[in-house]
């Protein structure tokens, strides 16, 4: 406690913030433990900044990938903050996130990325998350559970409403399930059901009845299975008496609501808690709370009582603090829970405080520089050689034998992440309109989404001729990962394509389209 109190004193003598984004600072703090600390604070004010997650690969349950990594996956990318797609992520700080199952990469219980509440949390369970507001509020959650007939689509031409038995999970008989962007390209489901496609202007956040997020039904799907999952829009697939009930309701031209609530309880799964999910923006299953209202929490597991590599979330009225605590190694032997907890409010003056996993985990990225040093050991990546006159790779992490030093790996490959972004406006390009004849010159692929952090549904040849489309948000020409972007019918395929890989062509002139 002694090694706290100098070291505030110390802070306040000299600030130490250094600006890294519009209202975003960053310092790292070397105490005599010794411990090394990297921390990130974010304005909670500034109407420039936002918090959000980020998925590995950009798909739940899609692998692994380092917070580096993730952080240029969403740099550059649309985001909805404002209600709506066209803004653009300037990602400037990244954390590794919750913990996940191996090797599939799936978080454990729930997840919001930029609005959309892509992975249920788990019903009654304890603890929950950390939540980001679109109104800048945030609050860390307790225990929480899904009213079955809370979770709703509305077929707004009869009104009737559906429940919704599940989100991204596989589809079970006689249930409907609610697929969006982050289950994968595809829904991935057999033949025997119905699939209704549904375009939106907004993501499918928390927001309960009788509130709904509005949709257009685009197709109805009997049959067929694995309807592509846009960037925009949602798939309702059922089978059996569910399946039923879709094919009665929805019809192509018709609007739909999307209906979801999460109740919120204290920790007992009892009482009910006043924090409220309704409109969260981002939010990631958390590890052990550290702080509440400024009272240190001191958690007896054998996880929250040992030295480790940390990573954290905290917050006061005024700023989100992201921290790492480097472990494991003579120069930093990493913290306690309890010992975070004091760092975080006695030093950083937080009031709240929620731990994320930690260990080998344990990463910080700031403008795409990875800022501390991970526990994991470092390998060395070796360059291809030859060895009996054939080239000989390394097998897993250990070479064959020793060849030209490539690269030193020390992050490890997690699930999801957290990141303080600076929200950059919408972008746009008058090139072309709806309606216009355009061929591609380059070769490209045709993406889910505008930029290249969507899949791609298939790859466009040289000469292949489209006409450019409409959308429901009006995106055609919108920029995005360094481009611009237009959605493209090319007969049986249409996507986003880049700009830079099409041009316009004279009608008179038009050649066949091979996706014809």
């Amino acid at each position: 406690m002694l090694l706290i109190l100098c070291t505030r004193t110390a802070l306040a003598e000299s600030n130490g913030w250094v600006s890294v984004g519009a209202g975003i600072q960053y310092q790292e703090f070397h105490l005599s433990d010794p411990n090394n600390v990297y921390v990130a604070r974010m304005e909670r004010s500034n109407p420039l900044t936002t918090l959000d997650s980020g998925i590995a690969n950009g798909l739940l349950a899609h692998g692994t990938e380092t917070v580096s990594e993730m952080a240029q996956r969403y740099d550059g990318a649309l985001n909805t903050w404002g209600g709506a797609w066209g803004n653009r992520n300037k990602v400037v700080v990244a954390i590794n996130g919750s913990f996940f199952y191996t090797p599939s990469g799936a978080p454990m219980s729930g997840l919001i990325t930029s609005g959309w509440y892509a992975k249920r949390f788990d019903d009654l369970g304890g603890g929950s998350g950390f939540a980001w507001k679109m109104d800048r509020s945030v609050f860390i959650g307790k225990c929480v559970y899904h009213r079955p007939e809370k979770q709703l689509v509305t077929y707004l031409a009869s009104g009737v409403t559906q429940r919704i038995d599940g989100v991204n999970t596989m589809r079970p008989a006689d249930r409907l399930i609610l697929y969006t962007p982050q289950f994968g390209a595809t829904t991935g489901t057999n033949e025997a059901g119905v699939e209704v496609v549904v375009e939106l202007t907004s993501p499918t956040t928390i927001l309960p009845y009788p509130a709904k997020i509005i949709g257009v039904i685009r197709s109805v799907r009997n049959g067929e299975g694995s309807a592509s999952l846009y960037f925009n829009t949602v798939v309702l697939s059922a089978q059996g008496a569910a399946s039923r009930i879709l094919l009665e309701n929805a019809h192509v031209g018709d609007e739909i609501g999307i209906s979801q609530e999460l109740t919120h309880l204290q920790n007992d799964c009892v009482e009910q808690n006043p924090d409220s999910w309704t409109k969260t923006y981002a939010s990631l299953n958390g590890s052990f709370e550290l702080l509440l209202n400024g009272i240190i929490q001191r958690p007896e597991d054998p996880g929250a009582t040992a030295r480790h590599p940390r990573t954290a979330i905290a917050y006061n009225d005024d700023y989100i603090f992201f921290i790492v605590v480097d472990g494991r190694s003579e120069t930093s032997i990493g913290m306690t829970i309890p010992e975070l907890a004091h760092f975080a409010r006695d030093i950083l003056g937080a009031t709240w405080g929620l731990a994320q996993d930690g260990g080998g985990s344990s990463t910080m990225v700031v403008n795409g520089q990875v800022k501390n040093h991970p526990s994991d050991p470092c390998y060395r990546v070796y360059l291809p050689f030859l060895f009996n006159g054939e080239e000989q790779l390394e097998s897993g992490n250990v070479p064959y034998q020793p060849g030209p030093i490539r690269s030193s790996i020390c992050e490890r490959a997690v699930a999801n992440s957290m990141m303080m972004v600076v929200v950059e406006p919408e972008q746009k390009s008058e090139s072309f309109t709806p309606g216009t004849l355009v061929k591609v010159v380059t070769p490209s692929f045709i993406r889910l989404g505008p930029g290249t952090n969507y899949s791609a549904l298939v790859a466009a040849p040289k000469k292949v001729i489209g006409i450019v489309q409409s959308d429901l948000n009006n995106l055609g020409g919108v920029y995005a990962k360094g481009t611009y972007w237009w959605y493209v019918n090319f007969g049986r395929v249409t996507g986003w394509v880049d700009q830079q890989s099409i041009v316009f062509i004279n009608p008179f002139r038009m050649e066949t389209s091979p996706f014809r």
